[in-house]
């Protein structure tokens, strides 16, 4: 069955790329509603709509744009623990043009959540079944989707730094595993990239807490990784958050090769080009068993940090 929030549950901090001061809430919605944005800050701004065909060229962090110029931006983290915590229908009010960056993971807003209360609704899961499989590439990145019988992830990186190095991760997200292996993993960045970020007036409110910093072989955070290879950890988060973006959860494998956000948006966008991909269907409770949500419960955070 499909689930929302029992009670609003708001959350404070600083916009990782503006630097200023956000407040959001995430509130309850009724069944068939689906994932909506809205910003309070702008007298009547409209919902945007948490679906892949409203989001612009942004390559350092996932955007949103409605009908009427309204945005909001790093979107991805809040879009994983929805997904992760198994919420299908929700409004997010911002009263800024980005959300919160909090530790630099999805684990504060999973936390939030669990401690709000989910609550299954009278209504059916749909799921979008993939059915043949779609790839794209930009360079040496690939990201593709293929028939599984639930959400499954394989995902690959290579930086030249040391203390990331080549990293792969697979797992099937069904049953919690998201919240207790991905969601505490932070975004992680190399010194040079912060150095170059400041210097262009980006990545204000970033700061050696609320990122993964790395220079060559060391890590520059204080207390350093919360996993050994918490950075691809964070590309499988990111990408869960990106790929909600299709308006529905996905039964499929998901393989990312070097893959960022704007990659994986075109994947969705090449998924839905063709109709033969991919079919909308009402979820069996095998089905249901096997997405990121289901079976999520406040002990899965009993070792996330």
């Amino acid at each position: 069955m499909q689930a929302t929030l029992r009670q609003p549950v708001s959350f404070t901090g600083v916009g990782l790329h503006t630097g200023g001061a956000v407040h959001m809430t995430v509130r309850p919605a009724a069944a068939h509603m689906g994932l909506w944005f809205r910003r309070t800050d702008l007298d009547g701004s409209a919902a945007i709509p948490a679906r892949y065909d409203v989001v612009p060229m942004s390559r350092l962090c996932t955007k949103l744009q409605g009908e009427d110029g309204a945005e909001v931006s790093t979107v991805e983290h809040v879009m994983a623990a929805l997904a992760g915590c198994g919420i299908h229908n929700a409004t997010v009010e911002v009263d800024g043009p980005e959300m919160p960056i909090l530790d630099g993971s999805a684990a504060p807003f999973v936390r939030g959540f669990l401690d709000a209360g989910i609550v299954r609704q009278a209504a059916p899961i749909h799921a979008i079944e993939i059915l043949r499989e779609v790839s794209v590439s930009e360079g040496e990145a690939t990201a593709s989707l293929a028939p599984a019988a639930g959400l499954e992830m394989d995902f690959t990186i290579d930086f030249e730094d040391a203390a990331i190095g080549r990293q792969r991760r697979v797992a099937n997200l069904a049953n919690g595993r998201f919240v207790r292996e991905l969601c505490d993993s932070r975004t992680f960045c190399r010194q040079a990239d912060v150095d170059a970020m400041w210097a262009a007036g980006l990545a204000l409110g970033g700061t050696y807490e609320n990122a993964v910093v790395v220079d060559g072989g060391v890590v520059l955070s204080p207390g350093g990784l919360r996993h050994a290879d918490e950075a691809v950890r964070h590309k499988m988060l990111d990408a869960l958050g990106d790929l909600a973006l299709a308006g529905a959860p996905i039964l499929g494998r998901y393989t990312g090769v070097r893959a960022g956000h704007m990659l994986t948006n075109q994947l969705l966008r090449a998924l839905f080009a063709r109709p033969d991909a991919w079919r909308f269907v009402e979820c069996t409770p095998e089905q249901a068993a096997r997405l990121p949500g289901m079976g999520v419960k406040v002990a899965d955070l009993a070792d996330v940090a």
